[in-house]
């Protein structure tokens, strides 16, 4: 099943930054694609939600070295 979800990243500033926070991702088994904007803090992610789940996108971005903003 696919799942979609949109999440506010803080401390991305630039194209790298987006770019990291790409290749950290679609390393992940189950993530389709990703769309990372530093312009609007966001990153944009469709998975498979039997290969991977919220937690694990979360904890790769935070990896990457960026705050993934809850609500």
């Amino acid at each position: 099943m696919t799942e979609s979800v949109s999440l506010t990243v803080i401390g991305m500033k630039c194209g790298g930054c987006e770019t990291n926070v790409t290749t950290k991702l679609k390393a992940i088994d189950g993530v389709l694609s990703v769309n990372a904007s530093s312009k609007e803090k966001v990153v944009n992610v469709d998975f498979d939600a039997e290969k991977t789940n919220l937690d694990v996108i979360t904890d790769a971005i935070i990896d990457a070295g960026f705050t993934v903003e809850t609500s």
